[in-house]
C-alpha cells in the first residue's frame, strides 16, 4: 500500500527466506503452525493507518456504551449465561476489510468484532520472525499501538492476563487444545506468560474452586484466560457445567459472557460510515431487492460457520428464528496487495486490551487470493494466509 516499502520487500523476497522465517517461527514457537503463513506483511499508510484506529475507537464506543450494554444481555441465551461477569470485555477484536472508497483510496470496512482473545502471543513471534528474516522491512514501522514495541508489548499480556498470580495458578483454558488450530498461539502464550495450558475436561472443582492436575499435584487456579468457545462444547457434547455454571472462586480473564456481547449481535447497533447496513433479519419490515448483495450471518456460531452470501428471501422467510440472524451488506475486498502473480486481498483484525482503559495494542491480517478469506478459498495459492500489519510509527 506504500509503493516504494513494497516494491523493496518484493525485491528482496527469496522463498529460502520464506521457508526459513517459517522453519524459525515453528522452532521458537514450540510447535508447527496449522494455519498458513504469508509470504508478506502489508504496509499501511500514515493515513489508512489513521482512519483504522479511528474507525477501531468509533466501534469501541459504540460496544462499551452504557445504551449498548442495556440491550447486550438479549445476547446471551440463560442456557450459555456464566456467573462471576465482570463489568467490561477484557478483549476486543475488531476486523476491518480492505475496500476501495468512491475516491479510489483504501479505506477499512467492518466485517464483524468479537469481546474474545485473540493470537495475541502468535502476532508477536510472528512480527519477531518477519523482522528478522526480512531487513527490507523499515525500521521505523511498527505493528504496534499506544507507544508500545516488542518489549513492552509482552510485559502488558503479563499484567492483563497474569495480574499479581503466581503463573502456576493461572491457565489458558481450552477443550483438546493439541487439537486446535490456534495451538501455535497457546504455546507462544506459554513462554511469554509462564502459565500452562490446561484442557478443561481434566479441570476439577470442589467447593466452588477450580483445579488442574499437574504431576500428581492438584493445583488451585486463580485466573483463567478463557479460549473455550461455547458452540465447540456443543458440538462436542462435553459436560462442563462444573467450570462454566457455577459461582466460582476465581477471575476470569475475559469473562465467556463477552464472546456473546461483543460479536455479530452488536453489529445492527453500531451506526458508522465504516460500517456496512445491518439489520437483525427479525426487524426488516421489507427485504432488499439486491440480495445477491448481502451476507446472511447465523449469530451463534464461529469462524464463518453457516454464513450465507446472496441469500434468497425464501431463505430468509423460512428462518425459524430470524432474531438470532444478521443481514449484512456485503463487501467488496480491494485485490491491492502486489505480489508476484494476483494482487492480495486483505482483512486487518484491531485487537484491544483492557487494562485500567481499553487500549489498542496490536493487529493480525488475513490475506486471500479466493473468493473469501477461509483457506478452502486458497488451495494452492501463496501470498495468501496469516500476516501482520505494518504501519510508521506515529507515538
Amino acid at each position: 500500500m506504500i509503493p516504494d516499502v513494497r516494491r523493496a520487500y518484493n525485491a528482496a523476497f527469496t522463498e529460502d527466506r520464506y521457508q526459513a522465517l517459517v522453519r524459525d517461527l515453528e522452532r521458537d514457537a514450540g510447535c508447527p503452525s496449522i494455519f498458513r503463513i504469508s509470504e508478506t506483511p502489508i504496509f499501511l499508510s500514515a493515513a489508512l493507518t489513521r482512519e483504522l484506529v479511528e474507525a477501531s475507537h468509533e466501534v469501541l464506543v459504540a460496544v462499551t456504551s452504557e445504551d449498548y450494554l442495556k440491550v447486550a444481555d438479549r445476547a446471551v441465551p440463560p442456557d450459555l449465561a456464566v456467573p462471576g461477569e465482570e463489568g467490561h470485555t477484557m478483549f476486543l477484536q475488531v476486523d476491518f476489510a480492505l475496500v476501495r472508497g468512491e475516491d479510489g483510496h483504501l479505506t477499512p470496512r467492518l466485517i464483524e468484532l468479537q469481546g474474545f482473545p485473540s493470537l495475541y502471543g502468535f502476532q508477536w513471534l510472528l512480527e519477531k520472525e518477519f523482522r528478522s528474516h526480512f531487513p527490507a522491512i523499515p525500521a521505523d514501522f511498527t505493528p504496534y499501538f499506544s507507544g508500545l514495541d516488542a518489549e513492552a508489548y509482552p510485559a502488558l499480556l503479563r499484567d492483563v492476563i497474569v495480574g499479581d498470580c503466581d503463573p502456576e495458578n493461572v491457565v489458558l483454558l481450552e477443550i483438546e487444545p493439541e487439537g486446535q488450530k490456534t495451538r501455535i498461539d497457546f504455546c507462544v502464550t506459554e513462554q511469554i506468560l509462564g502459565i500452562k495450558t490446561v484442557c478443561a475436561t481434566d479441570v476439577v472443582e470442589r467447593g466452588g474452586r477450580l483445579f488442574y492436575p499437574d504431576g500428581g499435584r492438584e493445583v488451585p487456579i486463580h485466573r483463567i484466560y478463557n479460549r473455550v468457545i461455547f458452540d465447540e462444547v456443543e458440538r462436542k457434547g462435553v459436560d462442563l457445567s462444573h467450570i462454566f455454571r457455577r459461582e466460582l472462586d476465581v477471575t476470569w480473564v475475559g469473562h465467556p459472557n463477552w464472546y456473546l456481547k461483543i460479536s455479530k449481535f452488536s453489529l445492527p447497533f453500531i451506526k458508522s460510515r465504516w460500517c456496512p447496513p445491518t439489520s437483525f433479519v427479525s426487524d426488516l419490515k421489507e427485504l432488499p431487492e439486491d440480495l445477491e448483495n448481502y451476507v446472511l450471518k447465523p449469530l451463534f456460531s464461529f469462524a464463518g460457520l453457516g454464513v450465507e452470501i446472496g441469500p434468497t428471501a425464501e431463505r430468509l422467510r423460512s428462518l425459524p428464528d430470524p432474531e438470532d440472524f444478521i443481514l449484512q451488506r456485503k463487501v467488496e475486498y480491494a485485490a491491492a496487495i502486489e505480489t508476484p502473480d494476483d494482487p492480495a486481498k486483505a482483512e486487518i483484525r484491531m485487537m484491544f486490551l483492557w487494562q485500567d482503559r481499553p487500549r489498542l495494542v496490536n493487529n493480525l491480517v488475513r490475506m486471500s487470493k479466493g473468493r473469501m478469506m477461509g483457506v478452502s478459498f486458497n488451495k494452492d495459492r501463496t501470498w495468501v494466509g496469516s500476516s501482520v500489519a505494518y504501519h510508521p510509527r506515529m507515538d
